[in-house]
């Protein structure tokens, strides 16, 4: 079941359970169906990879996995603290996110 989520990509998070507890990376990519994201060098795993056109080794390589969206908190920018974002609606009709625990208006 999927839930409304205020993560996006280029927000910085934590993750904040599961083997890389505590780490923080950048959001790389959303997906959205399986309510799951790919952090930056978060939860690492090895792929064993033939040699391609665009690698022309082959070998192990590590990237990254998808890891849960309800593990991610969001670190806020303006007080770097992690928080849970607000969402509202403005005078003009445009939604924004925002930082529950200084108020800011956090740029989409």
């Amino acid at each position: 079941m999927q839930g409304a989520c205020n993560i996006k990509s280029n927000d910085q998070v934590e993750v904040i359970a599961g083997k890389d507890k505590g780490r923080v990376g950048k959001v790389l990519r959303i997906v959205r169906g399986k309510n799951m994201a790919i952090v930056e060098k978060v939860n690492m795993v090895k792929r064993h990879t033939k040699p391609n056109q665009a690698n022309q080794q082959g070998g192990i390589l590590d990237k990254e996995a998808l890891i849960d969206m309800s593990n991610l908190k969001f670190i806020c920018p303006k007080c770097s603290k992690t928080t849970r974002l607000g969402r509202k609606f403005m005078d003009d009709g445009s939604k924004i996110r925002f930082c529950k625990k200084c108020g800011e208006q956090v740029e989409q």
